[in-house]
């Protein structure tokens, strides 16, 4: 998400040891120091590091994940809100994390920039992104039902000053309007690079927000200071009326199944009670249940670990 999909940046024959420095340096710099984050504590070195990308929806599935292995009493550790994928693949390849929720379409579309992920069912995006993750030493396993793609959406009001209902009907007026959305939606490929080459769309500026579909693009939508902007379809805001989520009428967004990707070396170590215990999550999770955990989330206003944790009971995988 977040402008899920696109090309990695890779920094073509940086040594390995050099790379870990790289992204060490890079995550103490980008982590938030807001209550997402857990206070810094001595790492258990045999912790499951469970990470999130800079989103509160990834946040709430990071929980979820890493209160359901507490459950079977694993040892868990939390990195939450790293950053986009261009921290987060360095940070799942070098160890600093060990499982991560990923998104289907996004995740292929990034880590295999030749994928034509919009034309794949979710079968065959889950199986490519298994081939292409492995070679990496990286594991994805059974995908959720729930789904949640990149939307574009306007406020009532400019999508009744311009009849907008579909992205097509962008077209003759993009060139008035203002797209936000996060640094890294310019080139992505399911964000505003999409937006550009399947649907032809040319803005008159791009503003980049500092979070990913969050409270800031909200607030710079309502406040006039761009008129389109990236929001997930399970943005809870959505059911209030406050925004217009515009069609995807000519298909750019692929299935975006919830997926947890975990390092194969922490499988090995913990074995069925870890890969288990993440597919009962997964098995469990709808589309449905991702839209009321972000609404208690981001409108509620409640914790993210209290609304995992009282998921996770109500489906009976936490005492």
């Amino acid at each position: 998400m977040a402008g899920r999909g696109g090309a990695p940046r890779r920094g073509a024959g940086v040594p390995r040891l050099l790379l870990l420095v790289l992204v060490v340096v890079a995550l103490a710099a980008c982590l938030p120091s807001g209550p997402e984050r857990e206070p810094a504590v001595a790492a258990d070195p045999h912790a499951v590091t469970v990470g999130s990308f800079n989103f509160s929806e990834s946040t709430v599935l990071a929980e979820l994940y890493a209160q359901a292995l507490e459950g079977v009493d694993l040892p868990v550790s939390r990195e939450f809100g790293v950053g986009p994928r261009e921290l987060m693949q360095p940070a799942l390849e070098q160890g600093l994390v060990d499982v991560v929720p990923e998104y289907l379409g996004s995740a292929l579309a990034y880590f295999d920039p030749g994928a034509a992920v919009a034309s794949l069912d979710a079968g065959a995006i889950h199986k490519r992104l298994v081939d292409t993750l492995s070679r990496s030493g990286v594991e994805v396993l059974a995908p959720a039902p729930a789904q949640n793609q990149n939307g574009f959406a306007v406020t009532p009001e400019t999508a009744e000053r311009y009849g907008l209902r579909t992205i097509s009907d962008l077209a003759p007026v993009a060139g008035e309007l203002v797209f936000g959305g996060p640094p890294e939606c310019r080139e992505r490929r399911l964000c505003l690079a999409g937006l550009e080459s399947r649907y032809e769309l040319q803005f008159a500026d791009f503003v980049a927000l500092a979070d990913a579909g969050g409270r800031r693009t909200r607030a710079a939508l309502t406040e006039g200071q761009v008129d389109v902007a990236l929001l997930f379809t399970t943005d809870g805001h959505l059911a209030t009326g406050e925004f217009v989520l515009l069609d995807d009428d000519r298909a750019l967004q692929p299935a975006e199944n919830v997926v947890p990707v975990v390092r194969r070396e922490t499988i090995e170590r913990y074995g069925d009670r870890l890969v288990d215990r993440l597919d009962q999550v997964s098995a469990a999770l709808t589309t449905d249940d991702l839209s009321q955990l972000n609404r208690r989330v981001d409108i509620d206003g409640e914790e993210p670990g209290a609304v995992a944790a009282a998921w996770l009971a109500d489906e009976g995988l936490i005492g």
